[in-house]
């Protein structure tokens, strides 16, 4: 199997794993695990894995001048946009998660034309447009009566706000990339963020009764960190050393259909009119903001 092969595999993986991350991790919450005390978990058992395979990159020295960038990526990644989105998960429903999650391309673009004065095309606005108008859709008028879902339109908003600071990691982490191995970058990143953290999810964290703890709840917890938090970075990584960038985040548009379909088939979310037009709003606003221009169209 060419190592091309393998890297579309990992990069299908991933997003595998992202989609049916929406439905595992709303599985435990909050029943054994609140939000936050679930961010706690996620961090310290991502920087002990990552800080375990360090060995494997090369041994890079941060220069003072990237700490300030290192700390607000975390801030941003590993802090901000992880709280805001398992606490919106705890609010709203699964394929709520899976749908708006998807609009980190499109609040990209927009961040990238403010802080880099990065040109936008008019294909890219009408994107944009398209896909903010389902999101806005899905927020305002997908509101249902469920008791594993107490406050829908909060969370539904709380997952814009983690797209956007997500959004705002990856234009921060672009440089760093550049410049260091994403492991080195990873298990300083994590780290850091177990500080962000320690304010606000340390107290929930304190609180889970781990003895008593059930065999569904442990293997829930361990798929998040080890599965959504662990391999999926890695598997990301590797399909960027043998994929372009663009050809990696098309794999965006698989995760909803995974989220969605899981969702549905183990009976923790369900479809309906509004979820499904917001859904097909969404996702082809991301696919306008993406598509690449052809050779020699003008792009401005």
């Amino acid at each position: 199997m060419s190592k091309r092969t393998l890297a579309i595999l990992a990069a299908l993986g991933a997003t595998t794993i992202y989609g049916l991350n929406h439905t595992i991790a709303k599985g435990v919450m909050p029943t054994y695990i609140t939000p936050f005390g679930f961010i706690m978990l996620r961090v310290l058992g991502a920087s002990i894995l990552f800080w375990s395979i360090s060995f494997l990159g090369p041994k890079e020295k941060i220069e003072r001048k990237d700490w300030g960038r290192i700390m607000l990526c975390s801030l941003f990644g590993m802090a901000i946009n992880m709280l805001a989105f398992f606490k919106g998960l705890d609010l709203s429903t699964p394929i709520n998660s899976a749908v708006l999650v998807t609009t980190t391309p499109i609040i990209v673009v927009i961040l990238s034309f403010f802080l880099i004065k990065e040109k936008i095309r008019a294909l890219k606005i009408v994107g944009i447009v398209i896909g903010l108008t389902g999101a806005l859709f899905l927020v305002l008028y997908g509101n249902e009566i469920r008791q594993d879902a107490s406050n829908i339109p909060l969370g539904n908003s709380l997952f814009l706000l983690n797209s956007l600071f997500f959004g705002l990691y990856l234009i921060l982490v672009k440089k760093l990339l550049e410049k260091y191995h994403p492991i080195t970058l990873l298990k300083w990143m994590f780290l850091i963020g177990i500080f962000y953290n320690l304010p606000i999810a340390l107290p929930e964290f304190l609180e889970v009764s781990w003895s008593s703890l059930p065999f569904e709840a442990i293997w829930k917890m361990a798929f998040v960190v080890i599965g959504t938090t662990f391999c999926a970075y890695l598997f990301n990584v590797f399909a960027l050393t043998q994929l372009k960038a663009s050809t990696v985040s098309a794999f965006v548009y698989v995760q909803p259909v995974i989220g969605i379909l899981f969702a549905v088939l183990s009976g923790r979310d369900k479809l309906t009119t509004v979820k499904i037009a917001a859904a097909c709003l969404v996702l082809l606003g991301v696919y306008l903001v993406s598509k690449k221009p052809k050779p020699g169209k003008i792009t401005n």
